[in-house]
């Protein structure tokens, strides 16, 4: 088979969710309600965050960033896959593909920093509450924040080198609606067993360091909590990280459907259905669960309504 070296290759094709015409209007109508939700939804946290004094505080100012990166996640891959289900088309060009790849690494590593930043901000509060005003301050959250972003551009040029460097033959079918690295170093046709274990590696890396962290810390949060003699009070301390925690199982959980799937079962529904709820539907419940399980946001809220009303 005749091999093509990636830098000649014009074009790529995203196989998406169905070949059906009569879904496409469909899988079109429902995709574009739920990224125009999940942009309403983290814009309206980020206002709420930016416009009220008393959210002015470590916890909102990782997850008003938090909001940010979910943004910039769904809109690496739904825009172009809502616009090639519009244009009857397959195609995604050689540097939109990288261009995913990039991104897409950038705010997915990004995500997880954040949720372990925040998983530390509510350790310190919970079993260090007299020392937090002195660990948690602003300039040592924007530090955090600066780190964070600079790791996962790190971690997405890694990938973006990686990807660059595969030599493909003359299929270039990618059973996905975006550009998803496994799934291209599957296509590739040049030995990948050092890409593989890179791709293992950075994983491991810049994905378990994070949940290292995040399980440490709720092990520490559980285990200061427990300790709290009366009932309410250990109700009042879980309900402070109760959000937190759900988006992490969310996030987490989800992510791990999508290499579970890819590694378990061969089946391209279900690592299909594992990425869906991983690049759209988590970003959009996101704001969702932080507002109706948090007072402060919901007032935040409401009083932006009434100024506006």
């Amino acid at each position: 088979m005749e091999l093509q070296n990636l830098t000649h290759v014009s074009e790529f094709l995203l196989m998406g969710l169905s070949d059906d015409p009569e879904l496409q209007p469909f899988i079109l109508g429902l995709f574009f309600c739920m990224y125009l939700v999940t942009i309403l939804g983290n814009l309206l946290i980020i206002l709420a965050v930016s416009s009220d004094s008393h959210l002015h505080t470590p916890m909102y100012f990782f997850l008003s960033n938090l909001s940010l990166a979910d943004i910039g996640f769904i809109t690496t891959t739904v825009p172009k896959m809502l616009v090639n289900i519009q244009a009857h088309s397959k195609s995604i060009t050689y540097a939109g593909c990288l261009t995913q790849v990039s991104f897409f690494f950038l705010f997915g590593c990004l995500d997880s920093l954040l949720l372990a930043m925040m998983a530390y901000d509510r350790l310190v509060a919970i079993c260090y509450p007299l020392h937090y005003l002195v660990i948690i301050k602003p300039h040592v959250c924007g530090l955090l924040v600066l780190v964070s972003f600079f790791v996962s551009l790190l971690d997405s040029q890694i990938h973006f080198l990686m990807i660059s460097q595969l030599t493909f033959c003359t299929n270039v079918e990618i059973p996905n609606f975006f550009c998803d690295a496994p799934q291209l170093i599957h296509l590739a046709c040049s030995d990948t067993s050092i890409d593989d274990i890179l791709i293992y590696f950075s994983g491991a890396f810049f994905g378990g360091i994070p949940v290292s962290g995040i399980l440490y810390s709720y092990t520490q949060i559980v285990s200061s909590i427990l300790r709290i003699p009366s009932t309410g009070g250990k109700y009042k301390a879980f309900s402070t990280c109760g959000s937190h925690l759900s988006v992490v199982c969310l996030f987490y959980g989800t992510g791990l459907g999508v290499y579970l799937s890819s590694a378990v079962s061969p089946s391209p529904q279900k690592s299909l259905v594992a990425s869906v709820m991983y690049t759209l539907v988590t970003p959009m419940l996101n704001p969702f669960i932080y507002s109706l399980r948090n007072k402060d946001i919901k007032n935040a809220l409401w009083r932006i309504i009434n100024r506006i009303a």
